[in-house]
């Protein structure tokens, strides 16, 4: 059954714009995903929402229609409601007209199975939303096992990251630990940690890399500490041919994501 809210005041209204702000994300262990695209994707990975909030202003799209019919064979509940609280909910003058409420979903460390993927993405202290929903893009587009995440990183689920993510959220293992832990269990099996660097002075197309290959990511404005650095099994520099001394991070990420990924396809064309 949809239900229709009206009210500014109506406690529910108040909850989920509340799931805006980290600490009410994590005592509920909710977010919010906005727009059809992302809400398909994450349905077509089998993962419907809690609460989905649609607006009553013009019939839904039919593939809202075949949302709306999933979530509430799922038990989940439908929201019918105004543009107004739309805007209000999720804080934007001209808001999606379908918005989601998931479980949260990181993966402990100790669950993941490194070899379920040949490349798994580790962000060292991203900071920007934008980049780190970039990296989970990537991830899906190369086949990524997901996006570990170590030190002081930015929110996954941040309604940013999640918008940025294009719904690669739902498809990629988020993994939050610290560096101590990650570089604990790597060792423990197998796994090729590859760093880039500034100061490296080996070309990323030079090495060999083997699966499952662990692409470690930097702060976008400090990059890795000396000592992450040195912990790597291969470091390896971008030529940049510029005046720029080095690539936005998740760009980077994507370059040596492809690279491994086309060292891959050579070595499978070749019988290796």
């Amino acid at each position: 059954m949809i239900r229709d809210i009206s009210g500014f005041s109506n406690p529910l209204v108040k909850r989920l714009r509340s799931l805006r702000e980290k600490k009410h994300r994590k005592r509920e262990g909710l977010f919010l995903a906005e727009g059809l695209r992302i809400l398909i994707e994450a349905r077509d990975v089998s993962v419907l929402p809690d609460i989905l909030v649609i607006s009553d202003d013009a019939r839904p799209h039919p593939l809202a229609e075949e949302l709306i019919e999933e979530t509430l064979a799922a038990g989940g509940d439908v929201i019918r409601t105004g543009v107004e609280i739309l805007s209000k909910i999720t804080a934007k003058d001209n808001p999606q007209a379908v918005v989601g409420v998931y479980r949260d979903c990181p993966t402990a460390l100790s669950a993941v199975d490194r070899h379920s993927a040949p490349i798994w993405f580790v962000a060292q202290a991203m900071r920007d939303p934008g980049n780190l929903g970039t990296l989970m893009r990537i991830g899906d587009a190369v086949g990524a096992g997901g996006v570990i995440l170590i030190d002081d990183c930015v929110d996954p689920f941040s309604v940013e990251t999640v918008r940025a993510s294009m719904g690669a959220l739902f498809t990629q293992a988020i993994v939050p630990t610290d560096w101590t832990k990650f570089l604990g269990w790597l060792r423990e099996g197998q796994g090729q940690l590859v760093g880039t660097s500034l100061n490296a002075s080996v070309d990323y197309q030079e090495p060999h890399y083997t699966a499952p290959t662990f692409l470690l990511i930097g702060n976008e404005a400090r990059g890795l500490p000396p000592e992450y650095e040195e912990a790597c099994d291969v470091r390896v520099k971008i030529p940049m041919l510029g005046r720029a001394d080095s690539l936005n991070a998740s760009v980077a990420a994507a370059v040596m994501a492809y690279e491994v990924v086309n060292q891959s396809k050579a070595r499978g064309s070749q019988g290796e």
